[in-house]
């Protein structure tokens, strides 16, 4: 009895407090009540959408809001930068992906890394792309002979021929010059507007010879094939993800069930593979040890070869990073090197296969190395 009295007692006394306690409060005021924009959309695999809002549709201004390639439908869109408006209306806009390409959505990301270090990998900076189109591979040889053949039909010369181990294996020893004709030449042969020209003039199609190409003579806004710029590179090769070592995101190390490349497991950390040496699979003592376009599994964008069996060339000029935020970044003014990403299968080991890992030579330099993607712009 006198016990129940004192928990009694006790919880009276209590509920004294938080009266008094809420008496003196000020009473919760709800601000305002977001309601977030979620659509649900039905769209064919592989295509292209582009999610776009308007709010007045007597402008017919219609602002993009992301581009991305469908891989499973129906699927959400969550408009989660939607403010307050009294109209606000959506459209999706869907385009075929050129054959073999993907899309890499429009967006901005943290380019470069401190993980290992790197001093040519830093300071790391925030960098916007526009939306563009991929190859999801390697140029393989037979593409390039297909297209080679064609070029030196029409007008074209390269320092090169290229090489390959296979038709389904990667061009190689080819070099900065030689695809970015080849990329002119692509474009030609398929009925498309090629992007690179002999001068800022953008009047004479770069077909012959070894000219240091700059950004004016460029014609960006065409939709031929060239190759990615660095950031872009970067950008693709991350596969939606950011702050991660590799092109995967489910850990931060790497074996040779990922990507072909010479493995070192006592020189770093990070390299798991069971064995040492290159890539056993296609080690057949007949150098290079290239590996088909393809074979190991692709990161988030559908991208293979990410990481390993050849560098890739990229369009820009090699120079040192600034902190300084970017939008749509491109070759710097100075700087005689051409760049290349990505890691191979001999050089470099695990340590190149790194997604902010940067490499450069001389514009003519060619090896078994060294090979090549393109991009397209996209106009969405």
């Amino acid at each position: 009895m006198n016990n129940r009295t004192k928990q009694l007692f006790a919880s009276s006394c209590a509920l004294g407090l938080c009266a008094a306690m809420a008496a003196h409060a000020a009473d919760p005021v709800i601000d305002n009540i977001s309601l977030v924009p979620r659509l649900t959309i039905t769209s064919d695999l592989a295509t292209a959408n582009t999610v776009q809002y308007s709010t007045d549709l007597n402008q017919a201004s219609w602002v993009v809001l992301t581009n991305l390639t469908v891989t499973q439908t129906p699927f959400w869109f969550v408009d989660a930068s939607a403010s307050p408006s009294p109209l606000r209306l959506y459209r999706v806009v869907a385009s075929p992906l050129p054959n073999g390409m993907t899309l890499i959505p429009a967006g901005p990301f943290i380019m470069g890394d401190s993980l290992d270090h790197d001093p040519t990998a830093r300071p790391t900076h925030t960098v916007t792309v526009s939306a563009f189109y991929m190859d999801t591979k390697l140029v393989t040889y037979a593409l390039w002979q297909q297209v080679y053949q064609w070029a030196t039909n029409h007008g074209y010369a390269f320092d090169n021929p290229g090489l390959g181990k296979a038709d389904n294996h990667p061009v190689h020893t080819v070099n900065w010059y030689d695809v970015v004709k080849w990329c002119n030449a692509r474009s030609e042969s398929e009925g498309i507007t090629p992007c690179y020209f002999t001068s800022a003039a953008q009047t004479n199609i770069y077909r012959t010879g070894r000219i240091n190409l700059g950004n004016a003579f460029v014609n960006w806004n065409a939709n031929g094939y060239r190759l990615p710029t660095e950031a872009e590179w970067e950008k693709a090769a991350r596969g939606g993800v950011s702050g991660h070592r590799f092109p995967w995101s489910d850990t931060d190390n790497i074996n040779q069930s990922r990507a072909n490349y010479f493995s070192d497991t006592g020189k770093y950390s990070y390299d798991q593979s069971a064995t040492g040496g290159y890539e056993h699979d296609f080690d057949d003592s007949v150098e290079p040890y290239t590996s088909p376009v393809g074979y190991f599994a692709p990161n988030g964008y559908g991208l293979y070869d990410a990481a390993g069996n050849l560098h890739k060339w990229c369009w820009d000029s090699y120079s040192t990073y600034s902190s300084a935020a970017q939008v749509d970044p491109r070759s710097p003014s100075t700087g005689s090197d051409r760049v290349a990403r990505g890691g191979s299968w001999y050089y470099n080991e695990a340590d190149g296969c790194r997604v902010a890992a940067r490499f450069h030579g001389s514009a003519d330099g060619r090896g078994d190395g060294l090979g090549f993607r393109c991009v397209r712009s996209s106009t969405q």
